[in-house]
């Protein structure tokens, strides 16, 4: 219908040429419609090559299209068989028996001076107050390379139940010298292996995450004063124990026997030992049971310590001033993640009494001297809080009495009080500051050769320092130190000991060390 109708126009469009033009013969017409069909044929198939030509595109298209589909799908495919391995990988990893081992430590180095360029005896612990626990600010006052190093070894089993193995090897020197093998303090302080998420336990609520151990260690939950290079509780020694016995939400229990040894005294001899006497093959065995609960932020630690025979000892060979056999130690403290409340940072105050054996309140059980009837109260605070942008400060105070320590009526009280300032002038360079001031009242009654001392002792430190990043940071190591520190004390002092560094009055100090 639609060839016809076209042909007829065109046919009356001829027709109507032929009436206006000449006259045409026959034969031209049929030749004319002749060529017009010829023509219309030809456009007829251009048209249907076209149309097939659009056809062949749009199949190609469809084609195309079901590709793209297909190679999406197979790209979700493998998107997630590797999805699945990874998960697989991790699954294997957590649950493989191959484990995973762990590298740290801890290191400090450094050299000092003092005025007149010849070296001389420093530490935390220099003051007569030192003895019985007395420290001063470390900054600028330590001249010793200590190094530790530390590896573990972790594993996870099929089980879900978990193992942790320590290893700590360390080694102090006050040798300058880059060999010194011959002064060599290099021993394992700790050695030790944890089990926890025993699926033993996992019926018993309270012990469905603790953790049992056994070995030579540091108790885990000891904490101290860093810039004092002071504990506030110090326990360790080899034995065993459980850790973190979940009563509930807030309050959970860790239980632990620990046995140390005085190794100066012969007990197959009644004969009178002092602290400088003794055979070295000889060992008085010294057991530490303690309890120690959290309870939110408050900790309350009880100990109780027997050494058997440790009363053959007779403190400078006075017959009423025996060793004490037993003892008992107990601190409470509060660690709150704040600065004392007030504001943004941390601190944490105890306060610590001990008797007998347990008289020694810093390192629990380490003095084999005390007496039946030494008593030690001691009271401890500090907190770290920034300031600004630019400055930290971390404020402390520790305080101590302790009669009838070694002797009877003898006494060793004193209180320290120290404040570091750090100052961030850049991304990895600050200037610390170090101000302390120690009293004591010191009376030794002859226990060790020592005498009296009564008086003040007081330090100033500055110290350019650069750190890696975060130098307002108390904690960030590590850290490359010069120090200017001033010293001065009441003359008095210098008459308590004749080993000890006092003496002078006063002394500038200069060193440089990183830790």
């Amino acid at each position: 219908m639609k060839k016809t109708g076209l042909t007829l126009s065109l046919l009356a469009t001829v027709v109507s040429g032929q009436v206006i033009g000449a006259e045409p013969t026959l034969q031209s017409l049929a030749d004319r419609l002749t060529q017009l069909e010829q023509s219309l044929k030809n456009a007829e198939a251009r048209a249907e090559s076209a149309e097939k030509r659009a056809a062949v595109a749009e199949s190609k298209a469809i084609a195309a299209e079901g590709r793209s589909n297909k190679s999406e799908n197979r790209l979700a495919q493998v998107e997630s068989q590797m999805h699945t391995q990874a998960e697989n990988k991790k699954s294997l990893a957590e649950n493989s028996n191959t484990g995973e081992f762990k590298f740290g430590g801890y290191a400090r180095s450094g050299i000092i001076t003092n005025g007149t360029g010849s070296a001389t005896q420093m530490g935390p612990y220099l003051t007569p107050a030192g003895g019985s626990g007395g420290a001063v600010g470390r900054l600028g006052n330590e001249q010793n390379t200590y190094v530790e190093a530390n590896l573990e070894y972790l594993k996870t089993y099929d089980n879900g139940a978990k193992m942790r193995y320590r290893t700590k090897i360390a080694d102090g020197q006050r040798n300058y010298n880059d060999w010194t093998s011959d002064s060599s303090e290099l021993n394992v302080r700790e050695l030790f292996v944890e089990m926890s998420d025993l699926p033993t336990f996992s019926d018993y609520a309270p012990m469905k995450n603790a953790t049992i151990w056994a070995g030579k260690r540091f108790d885990r939950d000891n904490f101290d004063i860093h810039w004092l290079d002071s504990d506030i509780i110090f326990l360790g020694g080899t034995g065993g124990g459980v850790y973190d016995v979940q009563w509930n939400d807030s309050f959970k229990s860790n239980f632990s026997l620990y046995g140390r040894n005085f190794a100066d005294i012969d007990d197959d001899s009644n004969e009178a030992f002092n602290n400088t006497t003794g055979t070295e093959d000889s060992y008085i065995q010294n057991y530490i049971l303690t309890t120690n609960n959290r309870i939110g932020p408050l900790q309350i630690m009880v100990s109780g310590l027997r050494s058997k025979d440790n009363n053959k000892r007779i403190n400078d060979g006075i017959d009423d001033a025996h060793a004490a056999k037993y003892g008992v130690h107990s601190i409470l403290a509060l660690h709150n993640d704040s600065f004392y409340g007030l504001r943004e940072g941390s601190s944490k105050t105890a306060i610590l009494y001990g008797k007998g054996l347990g008289a020694e309140v810093k390192a629990i059980g380490s003095d084999g001297y005390l007496t039946e009837d030494a008593n030690t109260w001691r009271f401890a605070s500090y907190g770290i809080t920034p300031l600004s942008k630019n400055w930290s400060i971390a404020p402390m105070v520790l305080a101590q009495r302790s009669h009838d320590r070694y002797l009877q009526s003898d006494r060793y009280d004193w209180a320290t009080l120290n404040v570091r300032l750090i100052q961030g002038l850049s991304e990895n360079f600050a200037l610390q500051y170090e101000a302390g001031y120690q009293y004591m009242n010191l009376d030794s009654k002859g226990f060790n050769d020592n005498g009296k001392a009564k008086g003040d002792f007081y330090k100033l430190t500055f110290a350019p320092t650069f750190k890696l990043t975060d130098p307002t940071n108390f904690f960030e190591r590590p850290e490359i130190r010069l120090f200017a520190t001033y010293m001065n004390w009441d003359k008095s002092l210098d008459n308590y000991s004749t080993t000890d560094s006092f003496g002078t009055t006063g002394a500038l100090l200069n060193k440089s060390d990183f830790g």
